[in-house]
């Protein structure tokens, strides 16, 4: 398990949400394959819509880029061992 071993980069969440998402990263690590970024990411969505309310996205991976609008408090884009994570929630036009 890499919990407590990730670099949060940029945030706009609150601490204990932050906590949850690379708590709950870091258990996704531990249930699947770290080249499965599909299921490694489906899963965290899942988790989050479940916590959170539906209407979140999340992509994990080494090498992306990406451009969004989001909700206000619901960002979040961390390091976790060798992969990249980005989980935010859509904003509501």
């Amino acid at each position: 398990m890499l919990e407590g071993k990730a670099k949060v980069e940029e945030t706009d969440m609150p601490v204990k949400m932050q906590i949850q998402a690379m708590r709950i990263a870091s258990q996704s690590l531990d249930l699947f394959d770290v080249f499965d970024s599909i299921s490694i990411a489906a899963h965290i969505k899942k988790e989050f819509d479940e916590r959170y309310g539906s209407g979140w996205q999340c992509v994990v991976g080494t090498n992306f880029g990406c451009f969004f609008t989001h909700s206000k408090g619901t960002f979040i884009y961390f390091h976790l061992g060798t992969l990249n994570f980005l989980i935010f929630k859509g904003a509501t036009l």
